[in-house]
C-alpha cells in the first residue's frame, strides 16, 4: 500500500498542471457560463497535451472515480464515456 501511495505522489509531482494555472482544471465556485467552461477546459486540455504523466493521471481518475475537473486530458463526461466503452 505504501508503494502505491509513493508512486502516486511521484507522478503528481511531475504533472504539468502544477502551479499557478492549476485553477483551469476545476470549475469556479461561482456560476460558469457554457462558453467560459469550454474555454477553461480547452486551456486545461492544452496543458495536459504537454504532460509527461498524462496517462498516469487519467488512470488515477478512472481508478478513483473522479467526478470533477480535467484529469489526463478528459473532463468528467469524457471519462464516463470512456469507462462505458471499456466495460
Amino acid at each position: 500500500m505504501r508503494a502505491a501511495a509513493y508512486d502516486q505522489a511521484e507522478w503528481q509531482l511531475k504533472a504539468a498542471c502544477r502551479g499557478p494555472h492549476s485553477s483551469v482544471f476545476y470549475p469556479p465556485t461561482d456560476i460558469e457560463k457554457r462558453d467560459e467552461k469550454r474555454q477553461r477546459e480547452l486551456q486545461a486540455k492544452d496543458i495536459c497535451a504537454t504532460c509527461s504523466v498524462r496517462s498516469d493521471c487519467l488512470q488515477h481518475a478512472l481508478d478513483v472515480g473522479e467526478q470533477h475537473g480535467i484529469w489526463g486530458g478528459l473532463n468528467e463526461i469524457e471519462r464516463r464515456r470512456l469507462l462505458l466503452r471499456i466495460s
